[in-house]
């Protein structure tokens, strides 16, 4: 079977309310439903194991040249 699918041009344009249509809706009621009505229980199935900070970042070099940044990043931290 072969479907066949048409999409909108406003597909990604917004729908901005109108004021009559903003007017109703501040007259209508709003329910809350507590979870317990819906028969739903809400409890959490993680576990925290352990909690910590991230190892601390060293200090950054500051270099005179791009001679020196070139000799650094081949001999000490082997990028290049």
């Amino acid at each position: 079977m072969l479907w066949m699918c048409r999409t909108d041009l406003r597909l990604n344009q917004p729908r901005y309310a109108t004021l009559p249509n903003i007017m109703k809706a501040k007259k209508k009621t709003i329910t809350q439903i507590t979870p317990e009505q819906l028969g739903v229980q809400i409890t959490s199935d993680l576990e925290i194991l352990e909690v910590f900070e991230p190892p601390k970042r060293k200090a950054g070099v500051i270099v005179a040249s791009v001679d020196e940044l070139l000799d650094k990043l081949k001999n000490e931290a082997h990028v290049i």
